[in-house]
């Protein structure tokens, strides 16, 4: 590339990112006050106040920002190009030696740098903020609040509940949730600890809480007094689906983190097909802002032909969106068939490019 081609270059690429951002700025932001306005309905239930609404909200901003990008990025690169288009800016550059396939490289470079971006501020301000978010949306549900750090945490009135690991176990229809390593850490009405209950497992089953395996520790003024039981009964208002959400939604766990829950469901013999699909969808995210941005150039340049930008940026969103739904189709199948969810996720991308290049091959 000549440089008056990566000057040219250059140019597209701020272009569109500025675009890229003001679309991202504007829908995400349409986007939490959506979610807002929906949690309003919640208000004065439990103890859940407005500001626990608003920063629930603001604490999804991350995940909603990386979910937003791959349509951000279409849209961005169509409005990028057309604005160019409309002051006949592309037609200068062409007239200048500036090919189709160094315009397509300025045009996707905002795309790639976007998704790399968003892919470290995903797996660390992201899970965070989620996890975060999942505390302050929790008090909807009751007076405990749930958050996942090292396991599972829980607060049920006066008790702090800890679990390490969990699962959940299916037997003919009947299935229930199983944690390990579980800690009930019991406090009075002045902030003193009153007791600890340790229990090497802890099942729900038929709505009720059983503790296995257990020593209670009971902390008195003149003593402490140690118990042991084979199980015990636990009355709680803490569910095992909120419990389940927080241990096993991927949404929740970072790429490592998936890759370890990935690893040890193997090595049980276990089904890790939801881990391995969120897994590989991050993995293949790039590729697919890429692909989808490609999908949508030929709209780009059609504009300049025809001047009829709104209808290009129509059809452009049609495709990126249509990219979008056949990705999940295979994703789907990949469930139904049974077949490496790898092949599903390069499906879609393989699809689309051939298709692409092979309009943009003709008119380089």
């Amino acid at each position: 590339m000549n440089r008056i081609g990566r000057r040219m270059s250059a140019y597209l690429a701020l272009s569109v990112l500025k675009a890229t951002a003001l679309v991202w700025l504007v829908l995400l932001g349409f986007d939490l006050i959506s979610a807002f306005y929906n949690s309003f309905s919640d208000i004065g239930r439990n103890g859940f106040t407005l500001n626990y609404a608003l920063l629930g909200t603001l604490f999804t901003a991350p995940r909603r920002a990386y979910e937003l990008l791959p349509v951000v990025t279409v849209i961005g690169l169509l409005l990028g190009l057309g604005q160019l288009a409309g002051k006949s800016e592309l037609i200068a550059m062409a007239s200048v030696g500036v090919s189709r396939l160094q315009i397509a490289v300025g045009a996707l470079l905002p795309a790639l740098l976007l998704s790399c971006l968003m892919i470290i501020a995903n797996e660390t301000i992201g899970i965070a903020s989620e996890k975060q978010a999942l505390a302050y949306s929790s008090y909807k549900a009751g007076k405990f609040t749930l958050a996942r750090y090292s396991g599972v945490w829980a607060k049920d009135g006066e008790v702090y509940f800890n679990a390490r690991s969990g699962s959940a176990k299916v037997s003919g229809t009947e299935s229930w949730l199983e944690l390990a390593d579980v800690r009930l850490y019991r406090f009075g009405a002045d902030g003193a600890l009153q007791s600890i209950t340790q229990a090497k497992s802890a099942g729900n089953r038929a709505g009720h809480w059983q503790l296995r395996d257990v020593q209670r520790t009971t902390f008195k003024p003149e003593r402490v007094l140690l118990e042991r039981m084979g199980s015990l009964p636990w009355n709680t208002r803490i569910t095992d689906a909120s419990l389940e959400a927080t241990l096993s939604n991927p949404r929740n766990l970072s790429m490592a983190e998936l890759r370890a829950n990935i690893e040890y469901l193997g090595r049980n013999k276990l089904d890790a097909r939801v881990f391995s699909s969120a897994y590989w969808g991050r993995v293949f995210y790039p590729l697919k802002i890429a692909v989808l941005c490609l999908a949508v150039l030929p709209f780009a340049f059609g504009s300049l032909r025809s001047g009829g930008f709104g209808k290009s940026l129509f059809l452009g969103i049609v495709v990126g969106i249509s990219a979008i739904l056949l990705e999940r189709l295979f994703v789907n199948l990949s469930d139904v068939y049974r077949f490496d969810v790898r092949i599903a996720y390069l499906l879609a991308p393989a699809c689309v490019f051939a298709l692409c290049w092979g309009y943009l091959a003709k008119r380089v």
